[in-house]
C-alpha cells in the first residue's frame, strides 16, 4: 500500500500536507489529515497533479495553493488514442478487475488488467459480479493460477463483505468492461455515493466533468475506490518487451528454465514457458493472451517511435 508518510518536500512557510481526491487540470480538489476538502490551483506550469497525489499545499484565502507533489509509487496509465501516455490515478495498492457472466467477457482485456497491475507493483483482485446469474470458468482459471477471486453480487448483495474486506486497506480501482457492474458495486459498498459525487460536483465547480475525471472516495469498513470511468478501454503502456511476461505471474517458473535471457517465449529455442504450454502446466489461452499483449506492446513502441 503506498505509504501515506511519504510527502514532499515543503515550498512554502505555511504548506500543509494533503492529497489529490479529484483533478481538473490546473485545479484540484485537495483532502487534509482531516478529509476536510478544498479547491486549490497548481502553482506553476511544471506541476501537474493526478488524483491519489500526495502534495503539498498552503491556504489562499477561500481556496489554496498546491506547491509541491510527492515522488509516487506507481501510476495507472494508458496510451492514448495518439499513443501519448495518460496519468489516471497515482499511489494504486490494488486493481480489482471486474468480470460477469454477461456481457461475454472479454478474456484479453481481463489478462491485461492484471499484467498492467503486476507491472506497475499493485496487488490483483478479481471480482465476479452478478454471481446471482451463474458462475465463471473464467473465474475458477484465475483462482487456480493463485489469483484472489471474490464472487459477488450486486444486485442481491451476495458476499458484499467479502470484497468489503479485500478492498480494506487499499487504494483499489475497479476496472473492466461498460455492463459489468462496477458503478453498482461502488454504490453497495458505499450508501449515499451518487449524492457525495453529486456534492462534489457542486463544490469543484466541475459540474459535467465529474463524469470523466477519477475521483477518490472512503469505504465505511475502510480503505478507499478510486472511480476512474477512463480506464473502461485500457492497454497497459509500452514496456519493455522482455519484461511483458511478468505480467503472467504462472510464467516465473518456467521462464527460468528458457535458454536464454531474454527470451519473448516465441520461436526460441529451448523455451521453458512453451514446454510449460505444451505439457498443460500454463493454459494455452493465457499463454494466447500472452503473445496478444506482446504484440501489442511491439506496435505501440513502434507507434512512439522506440
Amino acid at each position: 500500500m503506498p505509504d501515506p508518510g511519504r510527502r514532499p518536500g515543503k515550498h512554502h512557510p505555511e504548506s500543509i500536507p494533503g492529497r489529490v481526491v479529484a483533478s481538473y487540470g490546473k485545479r484540484v480538489l485537495i483532502e487534509d489529515d482531516q478529509r476536510n476538502r478544498r479547491n486549490c490551483q497548481l502553482k506553476g506550469r511544471r506541476l501537474k497533479a493526478v488524483c491519489g497525489d500526495h502534495v503539498e499545499w498552503y491556504p489562499d484565502n477561500q481556496n489554496g495553493v498546491v506547491t509541491a507533489i510527492a515522488e509516487r509509487s506507481n501510476e495507472l496509465r494508458r496510451p492514448d488514442s495518439r499513443g501519448r501516455i495518460e496519468i489516471l490515478a497515482a499511489n494504486i495498492s490494488q486493481l480489482g478487475v471486474v468480470i460477469a457472466v454477461t456481457p461475454e467477457v472479454d478474456e484479453f482485456l481481463a489478462d491485461r488488467y492484471l499484467a498492467a497491475a503486476r507491472l506497475m507493483g499493485a496487488d490483483s483482485l478479481v471480482v465476479c459480479n452478478k454471481s446471482d446469474l451463474g458462475s465463471l470458468n473464467l473465474a475458477d482459471e484465475y483462482e487456480a493460477i493463485g489469483y484472489q477471486v471474490v464472487r459477488v453480487s450486486a444486485e442481491s448483495g451476495e458476499s458484499l463483505e467479502l470484497l468489503a474486506a479485500a478492498l480494506k486497506g487499499h487504494t483499489s480501482v475497479l476496472v473492466g468492461q461498460s455492463g459489468v457492474g462496477k458503478s453498482s458495486l461502488s454504490n453497495a459498498l458505499i450508501p449515499g455515493l451518487a449524492v457525495a459525487t453529486q456534492t462534489l460536483s457542486e463544490g469543484s465547480g466541475e459540474g459535467r466533468h465529474t463524469t470523466s475525471t477519477a475521483i477518490l472516495h472512503h469505504l465505511p469498513g475502510g480503505g478507499e475506490i478510486i472511480d476512474s470511468p477512463g480506464v473502461r478501454d485500457f492497454a497497459p503502456p509500452p514496456t519493455q518487451l522482455t519484461r511483458v511476461d511478468f505480467g503472467f505471474p504462472e510464467f516465473d517458473e518456467a521462464v527460468q528454465q528458457c535458454r536464454f535471457n531474454d527470451c519473448l517465449h516465441l520461436k526460441e529455442p529451448q523455451c521453458g514457458v512453451r514446454a510449460a504450454v505444451d505439457s498443460g502446466a500454463i493454459s494455452a489461452r493465457r499463454y494466447r493472451s500472452y503473445r496478444e499483449l506482446l504484440h501489442l506492446m511491439r506496435r505501440l513502441k513502434e507507434n512512439q517511435g522506440g
